[in-house]
């Protein structure tokens, strides 16, 4: 849940956070340009009706015959934009003596456009009067005359075009809020399209972890998060196979132990007994040394396990004759399988060439597969071992037996670590694993053959070591 809240939060933060604060910088600079063009549109107005007037009074300074006081209140009097601006004549004290409304302003209101056209020609301001009105004023300086009147001033009222301009940001507000709210509304409904799967993913992830890898995933979507779906459920499958067959090959190893264990107590304690009867002790020492070698090769398949999973597998390489170790392997289980009604057949060619290997893992190999062979082959089968060469590369030791063989389904597990086909004959489920480890560092392969009530065979690939 509060990773989830972090997510949201993030993208609030990150996303919703910066939409806003564009829209924000749009919504400013377009209050700002509007402002701008309707405020320079109504100085350009006022300045051409100022220009105007300056031109007319301008004229009648100019012209002798006629009497500059009545020009003045002339225009003053005639002037035509009275409904939305008022025209003023300022004396030579600063005072306002004549209006186009008839009504001379306070004398608290500001007129600092007339200020700054004493000190210069013109003058422009925008503020308020002293009733609150925002006015826009202009100020024209005109030519010395007896009528004692020093300038012309232009005043309007800001309060239509202030509303037009908040109008229009309302206007480009409310395009704003609802772009942020469709951003919000498609961002939310995105992000809970991550959030809630993720959820499912770390609830389903927590239950994994205490070992409950009964429960799935529901896909709802062919994106991403579908394909994580996809790779969860397939990773909980090959947890809950990988935590069965680590149950299994415990079951089947503790049975493995149990089984010479009881045997060795058994015939200690015989022994032990009946110390006289020379039959009965040597018939027990075969079987402590049987089981005894039967302790240590599983043991032995144990700690090599470990060894790959840890990384510390390694390998004392020489040049060596497959056919040696591969003859002893044979010698070593003949007899075994012989007191089993097995028989072991061996074509052993002349001479074949050197590879570049381990010996004691060569031979480790053959004991294993042999081994395997005879252990699921019943009495009157027969194993055969066969030696041969493909090609010039290459040197291939063929493993044939006529037992219960592996069913399709089996089969392309029957290498993968603690996968046992069939739990009826001994056997720890990870002696196959090594084999193939240990034919694939040498450049090798191991492949399979089997068919169910048949047999099976064990190709395995080797090599050969190259001239110098």
């Amino acid at each position: 849940m509060n990773k989830s809240r972090n997510i949201t939060q993030r993208w609030f933060i990150n996303n919703i956070g910066l939409i806003f604060i564009i829209l924000l910088t749009v919504i400013t600079a377009g209050a700002i340009l509007l402002r701008s063009f309707y405020y320079n549109s109504a100085r350009q107005y006022l300045s051409s009706k100022m220009n105007m007037v300056a031109s007319i009074l301008q004229n009648s300074y100019n012209d002798s015959s006629t009497a500059f006081s009545s020009s003045v209140r002339s225009v003053v009097e005639n002037w035509a934009d009275r409904d939305c601006t008022e025209l003023m004549i300022i004396t030579e004290k600063g005072e306002v003596e004549l209006t186009s409304s008839g009504f001379v302003p306070a004398v608290e209101d500001p007129m600092e456009d007339y200020a700054k056209a004493v000190e210069g020609s013109s003058g422009y301001y925008v503020g308020r009067l002293s009733t609150g009105e925002k006015v826009m004023a202009l100020s024209i300086l005109l030519p010395k005359n007896d009528a004692g009147y020093s300038a012309v001033r232009v005043v309007s009222s800001m309060t239509e075009i202030d509303w037009q301009i908040l109008f229009l940001v309302l206007i480009i507000m409310a395009v704003c809020g609802a772009i942020l709210t469709m951003a919000f509304v498609s961002g939310m409904y995105f992000v809970r399209s991550i959030v809630l799967p993720v959820r499912q993913i770390g609830a389903t992830a927590r239950r994994y972890a205490e070992g409950d890898f009964s429960v799935r995933i529901k896909k709802k979507n062919n994106d991403e998060i579908g394909e994580l779906c996809d790779i969860i459920n397939h990773m909980a499958e090959e947890l809950a196979n990988s935590e069965n067959m680590k149950n299994e090959f415990i079951s089947s190893v503790s049975h493995e132990l149990r089984t010479p264990l009881t045997a060795i107590k058994g015939w200690a304690e015989t022994i032990a007994s009946m110390p006289d009867d020379s039959q009965t002790v040597s018939k027990g020492m075969r079987v402590i040394g049987a089981e005894t070698e039967r302790l240590s090769q599983m043991v032995e398949e144990l700690l090599d396990f470990s060894r790959m999973q840890n990384g510390r597998f390694t390998l004392n390489k020489a040049t060596m004759d497959v056919l040696a170790e591969l003859g002893d392997a044979v010698l070593i289980y003949a007899e075994r399988a012989r007191r089993d009604g097995i028989t072991v057949q061996y074509d052993e060619p002349d001479m074949l060439p050197f590879i570049f290997g381990d010996r004691n893992r060569i031979r480790q190999v053959f004991i294993n597969i042999i081994d395997n062979a005879i252990k699921y082959s019943d009495k009157g089968g027969l194993v055969s071992v066969q030696a041969l060469m493909p090609d010039a590369d290459h040197i291939e030791i063929d493993i044939s037996d006529t037992g219960c063989g592996i069913s399709p389904q089996d089969l392309p597990k029957i290498k993968t670590k603690f996968y046992k086909a069939n739990y009826t004959r001994r056997g720890s489920g990870i002696g196959l694993a090594v084999a193939d480890e240990i034919i694939a560092m040498h450049g090798g392969k191991l492949d399979i053959l089997s068919k169910q009530g048949v047999g099976t065979t064990v190709k395995i690939i080797l090599p050969v070591q190259k001239k110098s």
